[in-house]
C-alpha cells in the first residue's frame, strides 16, 4: 500500500477472483502469484487451483499470516494474490477515433472514488481513463478492489498537469478527429442530456471538494450539469460520472438503432 515502493518495483497487488481472472484473461504481466502456504492444497477451490496451474509466472507460498496481512480481510487469507506489473503511462495506449469517449479525472482524492470511476467507465463504454496531476492513485489496494476488475479492462493512464492532455488532444484533432471536452460542473450552461455524445467527447471530472481545476473549465468545449431536484447541489465525483456515462451509452446505443 505504499505508492512510491509500488512505483519503485513498478509492481502493484491484486486480490479477488474477478479483479485476478481478468487480469489474466486480458493478458495482464503477472509476475508473482502468491499462495498461503498454511492451507492444504485440497483445501484450495477449483478456481485458485487452476489458476495455479495455468500461471506460468513465479509462484510463492506464504504464510497466512502474512497472507491475511496482504489482502486486508478480516474473514481470513485470500486464497491468491497476484503481483501484477504497472503498464506504462503512455496515452497511446488510449484508442482514438471516431467512437472515441476518453474519462479525464482531475485531481481524484480518493482511492475509492476513482477506482467506482473506473468501473463505470468500463460499463459505459469508454476507451480509456486519463488521471490528472496531484492525484489518488488508480493502483492504490483500495482502487484497484473499487474497480473490481475494470482496471483491467480498459487503459488508465495518469499524467502530470492538463497540458499533455491538452497537446494530445490537439494532436488528435490535427489527425481529423474532432474530439470535444466536455466539463462536469453544477453551473454548466447545459443539461448533460443536452450535450452531444454521439462524437468524439473527452468527459472531465473535477476533484470531489474543488471541481475542475481553472485550466481544465478554460479547455472545455462544453460545461454540462445534470439536473437535481432535492436540496444537494452536488453529487460524488464517481456518480457524477456515472451519470455523464450513462447518459453518453444512452445517446450511443439510440444511434446505432
Amino acid at each position: 500500500d505504499n505508492r512510491a515502493k509500488r512505483q519503485r518495483s513498478g509492481e502493484f497487488i491484486v486480490q479477488g477472483v474477478r479483479p485476478i481472472t481478468l487480469a489474466l484473461s486480458n493478458g495482464w504481466p503477472i509476475r508473482t502469484l502468491l499462495y498461503n502456504a498454511d492451507a492444504a492444497a485440497s483445501a484450495l477451490s477449483r478456481w485458485a487451483r487452476e489458476t495455479l496451474d495455468a500461471v506460468s509466472s513465479a509462484k510463492i507460498a506464504v504464510s497466512g499470516e502474512l497472507m491475511r496481512e496482504l489482502g486486508e480481510k478480516d474473514e481470513g487469507p485470500p486464497e491468491l494474490l497476484a503481483v501484477a506489473e504497472l503498464p506504462a503511462d503512455d496515452l497511446a495506449r488510449i484508442p482514438v477515433g471516431l467512437a472515441m469517449l476518453g474519462v479525464v479525472a482531475d485531481r481524484p482524492a480518493s482511492p475509492g472514488n476513482l477506482g467506482t470511476l473506473i468501473r463505470s467507465a468500463d460499463a459505459f463504454g469508454a476507451s480509456g481513463v486519463i488521471v490528472t496531476g496531484h492525484a489518488a492513485d488508480p493502483y492504490d489496494p483500495r482502487s484497484v478492489r473499487a474497480s473490481t476488475g475494470s482496471l483491467f479492462s480498459l487503459p488508465v493512464v495518469r499524467v502530470a498537469s492538463h497540458r499533455p492532455v491538452l497537446d494530445w488532444v490537439a494532436a488528435i484533432r490535427a489527425g481529423g478527429v474532432d474530439v470535444r471536452l466536455v466539463g462536469t460542473d453544477e453551473h454548466g450552461a447545459l443539461d448533460v442530456t443536452g450535450v452531444d455524445f454521439t462524437r468524439p467527447t473527452l468527459l472531465l471530472v473535477g476533484n470531489e471538494t474543488a471541481g475542475l481545476s481553472a485550466a481544465w473549465r478554460e479547455a472545455c468545449d462544453e460545461l454540462a450539469r445534470i439536473p437535481m431536484l432535492g436540496t444537494a447541489s452536488s453529487l460524488n465525483a464517481a456518480m457524477a460520472a456515472s451519470i455523464a456515462l450513462y447518459e453518453s451509452a444512452r445517446q450511443r446505443i439510440a444511434a446505432r438503432a
